[in-house]
């Protein structure tokens, strides 16, 4: 099975366990992550492939990471994660990526992502749920963080943190790749 029908598969089952979980009727869920009803089914019975931010705005709605949303093996305690088995859920023809490199959910959500941006690629967010948290650590390039509308230059070395329940978007405006490591942090959700 190729390695995007496993994912849309995994991405079905876990929606929908954790939409039952939850107790969340279709309605419901789709009102909470500003998504239509008619996606969510395409998403639960498997028919489509939804762009990052439909599944970023799912997970949380439902309070969990991408990670649990598209994990199809339940692991032991301590679970490893070989490089061939990231998850790369964006990229561009010029070469720019995300990789989920790993997650987990307690406390709450939390990802850890591998990202680069060739020259000139930007990756816009929508806001995440208040008391969201993201931290970035660049290790190559000058990533240029815009959080509201401000701009904030991130040179190579440097690390931010900021509140991502404002839209914000992830830059490179240099001549060289940015790599970067990212980790997300989002609140629990409460039915």
């Amino acid at each position: 099975m190729a390695d995007l029908d496993l994912l849309n598969q995994s991405l079905a089952r876990n929606v929908k366990r954790w939409r039952n979980e939850r107790g969340f009727t279709l309605d419901a869920l789709a009102a909470r992550a500003g998504v239509s009803r008619g996606m969510l089914i395409q998403i639960e019975q498997a028919r489509t492939n939804p762009s990052i931010g439909t599944v970023v705005k799912i997970g949380d709605a439902l309070g969990i990471s991408i990670t649990t949303l598209l994990d199809y093996e339940q692991g032991p305690r301590v679970r490893i994660v070989p490089a061939d088995q990231a998850v790369r859920l964006w990229h561009t023809d010029a070469g720019s990526f995300n990789r989920l490199l790993a997650g987990t959910e307690a406390p709450g959500p939390l990802e850890m992502w591998d990202w680069r941006l060739m020259p000139g690629d930007h990756s816009p967010s929508d806001p995440h749920p208040a008391g969201t948290v993201e931290l970035v650590h660049v290790t190559a390039g000058e990533l240029t963080l815009t959080v509201d509308g401000e701009k904030y230059p991130v040179p190579a070395g440097s690390s931010v943190s900021f509140e991502a329940n404002s839209p914000h978007t992830y830059g490179n405006e240099g001549r060289a790749p940015v790599e970067m490591i990212m980790c997300v942090s989002v609140p629990g959700v409460r039915p």
